[in-house]
Order: C-alpha cells, then sequence, then structure tokens
C-alpha cells in the first residue's frame, strides 16, 4: 500500500520531464502482472518507480508540496484499489496520468469550496513553489528563480489551461496523448495550450518588467 515510500520523491533537486524507456515500460509491466496476482512487494516497486512523475505533476496542477504529496497518495490508492482493471500491454503512465489529473482536479474544486486563498494568492505569501536543489549554488539560486516564476505563471491559468501546458510543455507528452489523458480532443488541447502558452509569456514580461523597475529604484 502507499505510504511513506512518496516522501522520497521529495528529495528529488528538480522536477523536470521525465522520460520512460523501453525497457522501464517492460519492467513496470511486470511489477503490475505480480501486483494483480496478490505480491504486496511488486505494488510497492510500481510506487517507487512511478511516484517522482506523480510528485512533479501533481505539484504543478496544484502547486505545494503538502497538496502535492496528499494527491500522490490518493491517487495510488485509486491505483491499488483498481488493479485488477489495468491491462499491463497498455499505457500505463497515461492511465495513472488520469487519475493524478481527475485525483488534482477534486483537490482544487475542494479548495475553492472550502474559501480557501487562490493559487496566485499563496504564491504572493511565499507558499507555494516547487522543490530546488538544496546545494547552495548560484544554479540552484537562478533554478529557484526560475521555478516560483513558472509558479506564478501556472495560477494564472484556468485549470484546463494548466493541466494542458504541464503536461504538454513540463511533462514531454504529445498533444494526441494530453488529449488522451484528459479525455478531451487534439484540437481543444492545442487551443488550450496555445492560450496558456500567451498568458504565460505575458506574466512572464509583465514579471520581469515589474523586477526591472524595483531595481531601478
Amino acid at each position: 500500500m502507499p505510504g511513506d515510500v512518496i516522501n522520497i520523491a521529495l528529495m528529488a533537486d528538480k522536477l523536470g520531464p521525465v522520460g520512460e524507456p523501453a525497457e522501464e515500460t517492460t519492467h513496470v509491466a511486470r511489477l503490475i502482472a505480480r501486483a494483480k496476482e496478490g505480491d504486496a512487494a511488486a505494488f510497492d516497486q510500481i510506487i517507487i518507480s512511478q511516484q517522482r512523475r506523480v510528485i512533479a505533476l501533481a505539484w504543478r496542477l496544484l502547486g505545494n508540496q503538502d497538496d502535492a504529496r496528499d494527491a500522490a497518495q490518493e491517487s495510488f490508492l485509486r491505483v491499488y484499489k483498481h488493479l485488477n482493471r489495468i491491462d499491463p500491454t497498455k499505457d500505463f503512465s497515461g492511465w495513472l496520468y488520469r487519475i493524478v489529473v481527475n485525483v488534482c482536479r477534486d483537490m482544487a474544486r475542494k479548495r475553492i469550496r472550502s474559501n480557501q486563498s487562490s493559487l496566485e494568492a499563496e504564491i504572493e505569501a511565499g507558499k507555494l513553489r516547487e522543490p530546488v536543489s538544496t546545494h547552495n549554488t548560484e544554479a540552484a539560486a537562478m533554478l529557484s528563480q526560475e521555478q516560483a516564476l513558472i509558479a506564478r505563471a501556472l495560477a494564472t491559468l484556468t485549470q484546463k489551461e494548466r493541466a494542458a501546458i504541464v503536461l504538454r510543455d513540463l511533462e514531454g507528452f504529445s498533444t494526441e496523448e494530453v488529449a488522451r489523458i484528459l479525455g478531451s480532443r487534439p484540437v481543444t488541447v492545442r487551443s488550450q495550450i496555445c492560450s496558456a502558452r500567451a498568458k504565460i509569456k505575458a506574466f512572464r514580461e509583465r514579471w520581469l518588467k515589474k523586477k526591472g523597475l524595483k531595481g531601478m529604484k
């Protein structure tokens, strides 16, 4: 069952796009087959192999560490609950990402209903940020600043735009794959991505201009 093993993902230096080579896909398929036969250790290995990308996606969709951890926990619980429905010969990552997106949507709706502060407001308060390297270097500082800018820009998007751009540009899925994960059409996803990119570009320009003006004071 999912547990403290999820916390390992939070120690990653950065959460960039994570590829899935053919050998890893084969390995996961074998683990799924064993888990369906009742091998608990095999399911733990599935969590370990997928947790980094699950945490990365949840972090970018929800914006903070606690929510990302909760979303990952719930996502793996749903995977465990529906384990018998998994076809090891088909795209497990796409199926898993679809679960994560749905879990994050549910959590975002609950946040709105409970009148919690907006993502943008929480970012302004310094509550939302992606994890960065713990090494005290100039590169780490630059990475931290860039991730903060990305988080701020993502917070200005609608939920659908945010999911589409995160899956396409940050996670590296093709437009067709994003459409399958989101249960949408490629043409709709392209429109959402185009809109999201335009908003992010405009936000970045405003943010840099604001920072530049502050620096002149």
